[in-house]
């Protein structure tokens, strides 16, 4: 897939997944890697910046399997975030599919 198709939509994906349910990072990259191909060194610096920008929150819980694993939660400015970029992606998408469209009907 596309690098930058990639990036454009892997911050829309990581605040879906956690407005879900809150999860921890490597879990994150596991979820998308099933349908996205994305490296971890590529999830942990988006993660930091959407905490940073406080659109995200961790705390830490206990795993079984070793040390306290940090979990993302989503704040109330994340979720509006989220949203506006929902809205944003379906015009988006809307727009290009279009444009496809209409190319593949001058092709006929």
């Amino acid at each position: 897939m596309n690098i930058q198709f990639k990036k454009g939509a892997l911050e829309l994906c990581v605040l879906i997944l956690i407005a879900g349910r809150d999860r921890y990072g490597y879990e994150l990259a596991q979820d998308i890697s099933k349908k996205i191909e994305v490296a971890e060194g590529t999830l942990y610096p988006l993660l930091r910046r959407l905490t940073k920008e406080e659109f995200l929150e961790t705390y830490h819980l206990q795993s079984f399997e070793g040390p306290p694993r940090k979990y993302y939660k989503l704040t109330t400015k994340g979720t509006e975030y989220m949203n506006q970029l929902i809205k944003e992606w379906k015009q988006f998408s809307l727009s290009v599919n279009q444009f496809i469209e209409e190319a593949e009907r001058n092709e006929e």
